[in-house]
């Protein structure tokens, strides 16, 4: 960074600094510039802490202007001995700081960010504290590996063993940064530190080492992953704080992950047996969410062995949470089976529990099933599939609970690839047109926004004799969320179809509704009209949709009027010039000097967009 020099700093930047160093300093009547009088009256509270908030976000504005010496002279050992107790302007300072190392002169001078940072990694607020260790975590990265032996360190060292709770829980977050980069003697000096931070009589600080262990286990020798770490893991799991054993599950995945296959099973799994059978409904919870991960770290051994009755368990545990948690991943766990045995574990394990949650008495439980039981389709094949998990998916379409509805509704896609259209509406069409009028908008809207893929998937003819009444009916509904998206549908459907079967089978209907009592039909109209021009093209619009548009420019609601005018706006760059010039800007000039101001508005815009 080229050196800045005082008398190339502009009056305005000047100005700007000494009254960010007032606020600075306000509180404590100095300035570490020179000295300032500061006047008797004070803002109020809240007026100060923005100043000192706008102060903070301003740093590095102050810091390029007083250099980097004068930075690491002044302004740091300022703001380590300046103490805030507005937890806004200390969340601001950590967060600056993380971004320093330019401006206190790069890598070889960042070890002056760490007292003032240390500091805040001691306060009492937890996301101060949380955003201090990552700016630590980011500035450590950037020592050299003198400097990290020189400074880094004995700063963990300190807020390791220091006598409050708040430091110690800091501490937990910076081993892993700085591990891999020290001396054999300073690595043994962090893991004896390490050790004591999960024995410690705090349950806080024996959590944030719960949540750090698996991390600091990725950088710690594999000899001392076992001898040290390990049984450490295995006291954290059987603590007496549940909050602390669940977050040991996570440590699971990392230590599986390092350790060779006899190793998992000799040191992992009887701790995650005894997990998966926690007395504490949310350390089974933490098992179930984190399956996935852990089925891919323990290996398809151990998963034949341990994983699947493990699994069957959670499938069927007496807490909501846990088994919604498991339906979830069931997919995911299918397909992660190894190959030669997963069409019978998924049907002899897996299956029955699936039977049973499908008709479970807490929603949430089957409407997590209900997201990712499509998924296994494609795993089972076409009959198992017919045989075993059509009954499944008609008992979901008919389910009370409208989200479970809204997630079969939203996958069908994986069925239809293989089982077949055929066989698909047979088995699902009946629920879906059931569902097509049901009492819940949204699961409405989802079957609208499907229509496309299946009318696509069906034919043409098909579509006609089954869907089509249906996706008009859509068009008049009283939702306005559903109106819109059938105008949206028929585009699509016209784009799939094309503009011969748009004439013939969807503008007679939306032209018919021109002549509806209800405005807002009316208006629907219009709002097919927009969409179904960009697909018919300027010959289908000008010969049959632009004469309904004009003849509404009459109507007597004023929203229909103004709507007119937009919709001449919207699909004026379809039209031909002769259509423009002779129907559309006449029109224009009509409604330009309408009753109504509105009308007058878009009329007005459509023509200057028009180029009248």
């Amino acid at each position: 960074m080229p050196e800045i020099k005082q008398r190339d700093i502009n009056e305005d930047c000047a100005k700007n600094l000494a009254s960010t160093e007032n606020n600075l300093a306000e509180d404590t009547n100095t300035s570490f510039i020179e000295e300032k009088s500061v006047k008797d009256r004070r803002p109020p509270k809240q007026g100060l802490k923005r100043l000192r908030l706008n102060s903070i976000k301003k740093l590095s504005t102050i810091a390029l202007a007083l250099g980097v010496e004068r930075t690491r002279s002044e302004l740091i050992p300022f703001l380590t001995d300046t103490i805030y107790d507005e937890d806004e302007v200390l969340l601001a300072l950590a967060e600056q700081l993380g971004t320093f190392t330019p401006l206190v002169g790069g890598p070889e001078f960042v070890h002056c960010l760490l007292p003032p940072l240390e500091s805040l990694a001691t306060v009492e607020e937890t996301v101060v504290r949380d955003k201090a260790v990552e700016s630590l975590r980011n500035i450590s990265q950037q020592h050299s590996s003198a400097d990290l032996e020189q400074y880094f360190v004995p700063l963990v060292k300190r807020l390791a063993s220091g006598d409050w709770f708040t430091s110690r829980t800091s501490a937990c977050g910076l081993f892993g940064v700085c591990y891999s980069r020290l001396s054999a003697p300073l690595k043994a000096e962090l893991r004896n530190h390490f050790r004591n931070l999960c024995q410690d009589d705090t349950p806080m600080v024996r959590r944030a080492a719960a949540s750090k262990l698996g991390e600091f286990a990725y950088v710690v020798e594999l000899d001392y992953v076992k001898s040290d770490l390990i049984p450490l893991w295995a006291n954290l799991a059987q603590d007496e704080q549940d909050s602390v054993r669940l977050l040991a599950v996570e440590a699971c995945v990392s230590i599986s992950e390092l350790l060779p296959q006899d190793d998992i099973e000799q040191y992992v799994m009887p701790i995650l047996r005894q997990a998966a059978e926690d007395k504490s409904w949310r350390v089974r919870y933490m098992v179930a969410d984190k399956f996935n991960e852990i089925q891919k770290a323990v290996g398809p051994e151990i998963t034949k062995t341990d994983l699947v009755p493990a699994f069957q368990n959670l499938l069927k545990d007496c807490e909501a949470e846990v088994r919604a948690a498991a339906a979830h991943k069931v997919k995911d766990f299918c397909q992660n089976l190894p190959t030669e045995i997963q069409e019978a574990v998924i049907m002899n394990n897996i299956l029955p529990c699936i039977k049973e949650l499908v008709a479970d008495a807490n929603q949430h439980v089957k409407s997590a099933l209900a997201s990712v039981i499509m998924g296994l389709s494609p795993i089972l094949g076409k009959q198992n599939t017919i045989e075993h998990l059509l009954p499944l998916f008609l008992s979901q379409l008919k389910d009370e609970c409208p989200d479970v509805r809204l997630n079969i509704i939203s996958n069908l896609d994986c069925v239809n690839e293989v089982i077949g259209i055929t066989q698909l509406s047979q088995s699902l069409l009946p629920a879906i047109v059931e569902l097509a009028e049901d009492s819940k908008w949204r699961v409405r809207l989802a079957i609208i926004e499907y229509m496309p893929l299946l009318a696509g998937q069906l034919g043409v003819e098909f579509f006609d004799e089954k869907l089509n009444t249906l996706c008009m009916t859509w068009l008049v509904d009283h939702v306005f969320a559903i109106r819109e998206a059938a105008t949206q549908n028929l585009k699509k459907l016209v784009e799939k179809f094309g503009s011969e079967w748009a004439v013939n089978t969807v503008i007679p209907k939306v032209l018919t509704m021109s002549q509806d009592q209800n405005y807002l039909h009316r208006m629907t109209c219009l709002f097919c009209i927009n969409v179904l021009a960009e697909a018919c093209g300027p010959d289908i619009t000008v010969k049959y949709m632009l004469p309904t548009v004009l003849s509404l420019a009459n109507d007597n609601v004023a929203n229909v009027r103004f709507n007119v005018a937009k919709t001449l706006q919207r699909i004026g760059p379809v039209l031909d010039n002769a259509a423009l010039e002779s129907q559309v800007k006449p029109c224009l000039d009509k409604l330009n000097n309408d009753n109504d101001m509105d009308v007058r508005y878009f009329a007005s815009e459509a023509l200057a967009v028009l180029g009248a």
